[in-house]
């Protein structure tokens, strides 16, 4: 038997596949970062983050969903995202 996976489509719908996501989020603050994430990583040994974490395929997706980058574990796409708001 194989593994379904959950992840938000580009309208933030969550859909079942059998491909697992490249990219998690945080479904209240709105940003996706990598699985190896160090800051997500320490929230969730606290105890935190988990009920609000979602999966994204992609970034696309993630940016179409209306999340922005991770200013810890992806700072260039941060910066970038930051820059683009504040214009």
């Amino acid at each position: 038997m194989s593994r379904t996976y959950i992840l938000l489509d580009s309208r933030g719908r969550p859909h079942r596949t059998r491909t697992p996501g490249t990219l998690g989020g945080h479904r209240r603050l709105r940003l996706y970062g990598r699985l190896d994430c160090p800051s997500a990583a320490r929230a969730i040994a606290r105890g935190h983050y988990v009920r609000h974490r979602v999966f994204f395929a992609d970034e696309a997706t993630a940016i179409v969903a209306g999340y922005r980058p991770c200013a810890v574990c992806l700072p260039v796409r941060y910066a970038a995202w930051k820059e683009q708001v504040h214009r």
